[in-house]
């Protein structure tokens, strides 16, 4: 075990005379280009075609900017709301006075595709408690850039089953760009996920292939969450084929939040899960580690209504074949800085690999934490007050079956 070159307190009282340029970056956002108004008659039509909506009907959205000042609702099942595309059918909530998202859908069997969704007041497109979700090209979008005032969640389905979300882009929530929730059986793939605190989220979900995606400039890229007041324990998630670049701006999230504790710079981080496999992925320049594996003990976030199933450590974790490159000069955080600053330096970088120590010292198998082809792994020793870090890889260099592939049985 490798104890660090100075005492942890020497190296927090050397950064804060360091400079200001460690912190996490606030990159660039540019808005989408902008779409004509279209007819100002339309906003009421589409209102009323939801609300008489029956199953097998199909919602057609003209090119043009669509102006809401309150939440839309659609509550029956087998409905398509087809745009023409995300770059020219808006639906925007800019200036909305009324209701939580900007369109709630409580049904099953629905697709939407080819549609854009932007500046609601809360989350952008909720889905709750359906069954055979389609969501396709669909761009959700905050214009104005990173804010708290932003919506929580741009795609959000939650408490579903059997989702496919593809080819879709999600910019600026201040919590999760696409969240999926609570879910069973789960495919988001070919969509992009940009300037939002968490890019992707799969949380609380059981049976889930992220794959094809590009996750860059959020504060952290692809989030595998568990959290410990649900009622459903996720696990069973394959991560892949995926890139997950420079997510180094700086966390916006609400305070109190969960993911508020996300230290920005965070590349694919893995939080008090079971069943993980991340492999085949483009891992790149995130600056506080690209992979984090970790426990909620280490969020500093606080819930006291833990579901008496809750297991709060990470286990059976498969990291390998990935292409890593950069990140790890600049963690956010006093305690990273110093733990970083305290292992390798102060010009020196974490590993790619960073995990936050918490284990269950009752369970025999040990965390079941794999890692391969990776430059290196930190314990931080988070249980320990980050005292005793190690960097010792033997502990890592396991083997765990593979993860079946999911099948929505689509045809």
């Amino acid at each position: 075990m490798n104890q660090p070159k100075l005492p942890l307190r020497a190296c927090v009282l050397a950064l804060a005379l360091a400079a200001a340029a460690c912190g996490p970056e606030q990159a660039q956002h540019t808005p989408t280009a902008q779409v004509a108004a279209g007819d100002a008659g339309f906003a009421d039509a589409f209102r009323t075609k939801l609300l008489d909506a029956k199953p097998g009907d199909v919602i057609e959205v003209p090119p043009g900017r669509y102006s809401f000042d309150r939440s839309l609702t659609l509550r029956v099942d087998g409905v398509t709301i087809r745009g023409a595309g995300p770059d020219k059918s808006v639906l925007s909530f800019k200036g909305q006075k009324a209701g939580a998202e900007g369109l709630l859908v409580n049904a099953s069997n629905f697709v939407i595709e080819n549609i854009a969704i932007e500046d609601s007041k809360g989350d952008g497109l909720k889905v709750n408690e359906g069954e055979h979700i389609t969501i396709r090209n669909v761009r959700v979008e905050w214009t104005g850039g990173p804010s708290t005032k932003n919506g929580g969640y741009g795609l959000y389905p939650v408490k579903t089953r059997n989702v496919l979300i593809e080819n879709s882009v999600a910019i600026g929530a201040s919590d999760a760009g696409i969240y999926v929730g609570q879910s069973r059986d789960v495919i988001v793939r070919n969509s992009r996920a940009e300037f939002n605190v968490a890019g992707i989220e799969i949380e609380n979900t059981v049976n889930a292939d992220v794959h094809d995606n590009i996750a860059t400039n959020n504060t952290g890229g692809i989030l595998v969450f568990n959290m410990p007041a649900l009622s459903q324990q996720g696990g069973a998630i394959r991560v892949y084929k995926n890139q997950v670049f420079k997510n180094n701006t700086a966390n916006f999230g609400a305070k109190g939040t969960p993911v508020a504790s996300v230290p920005a710079g965070s590349g694919v981080v893995i939080n008090s899960n079971d069943d993980v496999e991340i492999f085949d992925n483009d891992i790149r320049d995130n600056a506080t580690t690209n992979i984090i594996v970790s426990s909620v003990y280490s969020t500093g976030y606080k819930d006291d209504k833990a579901s008496k199933d809750f297991d709060p450590y990470p286990e059976r974790i498969n990291i390998y074949g990935n292409r890593l490159k950069g990140g790890g000069e600049s963690p956010d955080g006093l305690d990273l800085k110093a733990l970083k600053t305290a292992l390798y330096g102060l010009s020196g970088h974490f590993p790619d690999v960073l995990w936050d120590g918490y284990a269950n010292k009752d369970r025999k198998e040990g965390p079941q934490i794999c890692i391969r082809d990776v430059s290196g792994v930190v314990n931080a020793d988070g249980p320990g007050g980050y005292k005793n870090p190690s960097q010792d890889t033997k502990s890592y260099a396991c083997e765990l079956p593979k993860l079946p592939a999911i099948d929505l049985k689509r045809g």
